[in-house]
């Protein structure tokens, strides 16, 4: 998302002038229009199956909480909630190129299994996304009331109020460059962060606030965003999916049973979609269907995004939580937290069959896809086993 080389840098934002939709996330590999996607456009070799082959383990810091590759795929990012930290790893080699690791301030967590406030740090990365041709990696800390930029090609800011302390530790390189980066608020507890494809606005859930912030985003101010909008929910919200060709973003109201639809041009919320308990993580194909994980159920479903309607659904193992495409969208990868496992669906004929059920310990939670011409590579992070695993598919 160069040695990813099935589609160039030119062809993917020709793709975004032609279709107009973007996520991001674990699911900033996709982006999306209203009609299905040509193999032409994306230059995209056909191949007719996927079959696994190998696991590898790659080092990580415990507590992994998301991961997002680059554009061409030559760079994957790693939040590291429990580490305070995020990692750079080089996808052709597998190796960390860089860490960016935060200076920690005390704050107020949340203990999600008591459902009690607890003592903790503010500088704890939650999710993530990528703006301005992979320029600045947006990031959202969960104890921080909001989310920081980090300019991935030149980090050099001096401190102000409310800016966050980072250390850059190159690899094989004992000494740290530290710096800073600004602290843009928006609510608390914030997770997931999209944006909309023409680089102008980012949307970021806010869990305990029940809220929604659109960040207005300029690139030559040392901030890059302001927080424009603050859009309260009906309950606790996580997932968004932006459709930049209708305008709207749909919102994945995790603690309910519904995703509101947001008019873009107004930032109100039109309408609420009723779809079944627990959405978490929601992603758009290039017909503008939704694809949720709904966590509790253990389930995904296609859902029509004008009145909620479940098109097609299947049982995953426990706990589905971060859902990604493989580019031609015939393939769901799943990541299911209390299983342990992996799955993999193919989309065809409206319907979703599973073909691989892959053990992953550790309890994965993001995962984000690399492919080529001749394989897809499934990265996953898992939060308590300190480590990322890479399935590789060969394309046949």
């Amino acid at each position: 998302m160069s040695s990813k080389l099935f589609y160039s840098v030119t062809m993917f934002h020709t793709f975004l002038l032609l279709f107009g939709i973007q996520n991001c996330t674990a699911d900033n590999t996709k982006k999306n229009a209203e009609k299905p996607i040509e193999d032409s456009i994306l230059n995209v070799k056909k191949y007719n199956n996927i079959i696994f082959e190998k696991t590898e383990k790659i080092n990580a810091s415990w507590g992994t909480k998301s991961v997002i590759f680059n554009m061409n795929g030559s760079k994957l990012y790693a939040m590291n909630l429990e580490g305070m930290s995020i990692l750079e790893y080089n996808q052709a080699t597998k190796k960390i190129t860089r860490e960016f690791k935060f200076s920690p301030t005390k704050g107020t967590g949340w203990d999600y299994a008591t459902h009690t406030a607890v003592p903790s740090y503010q500088e704890k990365p939650v999710e993530a996304c990528l703006s301005n041709n992979d320029k600045i990696l947006w990031v959202s800390l969960h104890n921080g009331g909001g989310i920081v930029p980090l300019k991935l090609d030149s980090i050099s800011f001096k401190k102000e109020k409310n800016f966050k302390k980072i250390y850059t530790i190159y690899k094989n390189q004992k000494p740290k460059d530290s710096t800073y980066t600004p602290l843009i608020s928006t609510g608390n507890t914030p997770k997931v962060i999209a944006k909309t494809s023409d680089n102008k606005f980012l949307l970021v859930s806010n869990w305990h606030s029940k809220t929604v912030s659109v960040v207005s985003l300029n690139d030559t101010l040392s901030s890059f965003g302001k927080v424009i909008h603050d859009i309260q929910m009906s309950n606790i919200p996580r997932g968004i999916a932006i459709n930049d060709k209708t305008k709207h973003s749909y919102v994945a109201i995790m603690g309910g049973n519904s995703i509101s639809v947001i008019n873009n041009d107004t930032w109100k919320i039109e309408k609420e979609l009723k779809v079944a308990a627990n959405p978490r993580h929601i992603i758009l194909d290039s017909m503008g269907r939704l694809f949720v994980s709904f966590n509790n159920m253990g389930q995904i479903a296609c859902i029509d995004p004008n009145n909620g309607k479940t098109l097609f659904k299947a049982k995953t193992d426990a706990q589905p939580r971060t859902i990604v495409f493989s580019k031609n969208q015939d393939y769901l990868f799943v990541t299911c937290y209390s299983s342990n496992m992996v799955d993999v669906f193919r989309i065809k004929d409206n319907s979703f069959t599973k073909i691989y059920s892959l053990d992953c310990k550790g309890k994965p939670v993001g995962v984000d896809i690399f492919e080529d011409e001749n394989k897809i590579e499934a990265w996953v992070c898992n939060y308590v086993g300190g480590n990322l695993n890479v399935f590789t598919f060969k394309k046949i």
